[in-house]
């Protein structure tokens, strides 16, 4: 396996959609309605939006195994001094391999390029696969939030941050 990190582009969009959406599935299983997460795919990963999001800079970077997306991650400043991990998916298959500590290596320098020094996430209450690896990269947790959803569930979100130098 011969990961590679990389800008994401447009050709990408397909893979990234279906990573996200497989990938946020996951976390929200059991917890969200099969009627919210139908809304939130179809809204959040369908392949337009996933274009323009990728044009705009929120996908920032892709891993690639022999050309193939495994992995993304995105994010962006929120403020002068601050920035945001958006998303972090990885393949199923090639979970627990590095693959998302390079991505966040690769958008923390981006963002620290561009005068971040603190860095913030959100993170589904009870999600085994990402609250041990931002614990594990250095974020601590900070507070939780609950929102209701458009079909008036409770999510509920864990907030963490780290200073990034």
């Amino acid at each position: 396996m011969n990961i590679i990190i990389e800008k994401a582009r447009e050709e990408h969009a397909e893979a990234i959609a279906n990573i996200c959406s497989t990938g946020w599935k996951q976390t929200v299983a059991g917890k969200l309605s099969e009627e919210y997460q139908k809304k939130n795919i179809a809204f959040w990963y369908n392949h337009e939006r996933v274009k323009k999001d990728i044009t705009q800079g929120t996908y920032t970077h892709v891993a690639l195994d022999n050309s193939k997306v495994v992995g993304v991650i995105g994010g962006a400043k929120t403020k002068p001094d601050t920035g945001e991990v958006f998303v972090l998916y990885v393949d199923e298959s090639y979970r627990y391999k590095g693959i998302g500590k390079q991505l966040l290596t690769a958008l923390t320098k981006q963002q620290i390029e561009k005068g971040v020094s603190e860095q913030w996430v959100s993170v589904q209450e009870d999600n085994y696969r990402a609250i041990p690896f931002y614990e594990a990269t250095g974020f601590v947790y900070r507070e939780k939030r609950t929102t209701t959803t458009e079909t008036g569930e409770n999510q509920v979100s864990i907030r963490y941050s780290r200073i990034v130098k």
